[in-house]
């Protein structure tokens, strides 16, 4: 099965994450951006979610 246009499952450790189940993108916790895998550089290992900017990783992490 193709993983092209799936959402993955990924868990998000401490500079990096592990695919859990196969797809070719995540979406941005706060602004639901689909996130493609290969430009994945931000998320929080605490709230196991991912972010699609620098700003947006920040703020979240100010609100919570």
């Amino acid at each position: 099965m193709s993983s092209k246009n799936r959402e993955a499952r990924v868990y998000y450790g401490p500079g990096a994450f592990r695919m859990l189940a196969n797809g070719d993108h995540v979406l941005c916790a706060v602004t639901g951006a689909v996130i493609p895998l290969d430009e994945l550089r931000y998320w929080s290992v605490e709230k196991q979610e991912a972010y699609a900017s620098a700003e947006i990783s920040a703020k979240a992490h100010l609100n919570r």
